[in-house]
């Protein structure tokens, strides 16, 4: 009888895992539809693909790395941008994580090192990560 009860359990586990994983994966697969969209005119404003990878789980992910020039980059080109796509997530997160970056970055008293590098995660919760200066330590 408890092994009866134990198996049902079991099954019942396996079947919800399955339609969560589904249902994430479904739900990931388009948020990585919707930011392939925007790499062509990130492409255009500079901002070019240097790596590309994909990686296939219960929850896909995608990661990219795009690098430019910071001379590209001006706060006054960051805010124009981002009054261009107000109301377009995905490509007004990538300018406002450079914008914030660089603002941050300014507070220390640091020289700005080539290439600015923007690394985009997609999974079901994105990240953009900015970095300024060529990294020693891949995280």
């Amino acid at each position: 009888m408890i092994d009866q009860i134990w198996q049902s359990i079991q099954q019942a586990a396996t079947g919800l895992a399955g339609t969560v994983g589904e249902g994430t994966k479904e739900k990931t697969n388009q948020l990585i539809e919707d930011w392939l969209k925007i790499f062509p005119q990130l492409e255009i404003y500079g901002l070019a693909i240097n790596s590309f990878s994909l990686g296939l789980a219960i929850s896909p992910s995608l990661q990219a790395e795009l690098i430019s020039s910071h001379e590209d980059w001006t706060f006054e080109r960051l805010d124009e941008l981002m009054q261009k796509h107000r109301g377009q997530a995905a490509i007004t997160m990538v300018f406002t994580a450079i914008r914030t970056a660089y603002r941050l970055h300014q507070k220390t008293l640091a020289t700005r090192r080539d290439p600015l590098i923007v690394k985009v995660s997609i999974r079901l919760s994105p990240e953009v990560r900015v970095v300024i200066g060529q990294p020693l330590l891949d995280d």
